[in-house]
């Protein structure tokens, strides 16, 4: 890769479930891309201004108590849960998958994740098909947005 930018886009939700089953300590990160994000690896808590020791993503792999259920339904719900920060963001706020390795946890307890390797752009079709499988739940959920807007 020339830029670290110029990512391999996946098309479809099956392309990001097999990448999930094929591999562990998997994150997605919502923004502008790495890019601009590997310039500090630090994201910053928005509340306090305070700078994190790694770059905030949520864990794509499976956890053990999700059982048998169908992968499909927890990278959708994974996916889903944070599609509204493009909207909330910004121009240019899009999803990538990356690798690397949890250095802590930041004020909503996600992942702080460094040594970071990215690995593809999310088009915006495979965010659509999550929103689909989650809407086709027997029991519907909204995203962590919750409450009034």
């Amino acid at each position: 890769m020339s830029a670290p930018d110029e990512l391999p886009l996946a098309r479809t939700l099956g392309e990001v479930i097999d990448l999930v089953e094929g591999h562990k300590d998997l994150y997605v990160r919502w923004s502008r891309g790495p890019g601009t994000d590997l310039r500090s690896l630090s994201s910053t808590d928005e509340l306090t201004g305070v700078p994190m020791p790694g770059l905030s993503a949520n864990s794509l792999d499976v956890e053990e108590w999700w059982g048998d259920r169908p992968v499909r339904v927890w990278v959708a719900r994974r996916l889903y849960d944070y599609a509204h920060l493009p909207h909330d963001k910004g121009p240019g706020v899009r999803a990538w998958v990356l690798t690397g390795r949890e250095t802590g946890r930041g004020p909503d307890n996600e992942p702080l994740v460094t040594d970071v390797e990215p690995l593809y752009w999310l088009d915006d079709a495979v965010i659509q098909e999550a929103r689909d499988v989650v809407d086709h739940q027997e029991r519907p959920w909204g995203t962590l947005r919750r409450g009034g807007d």
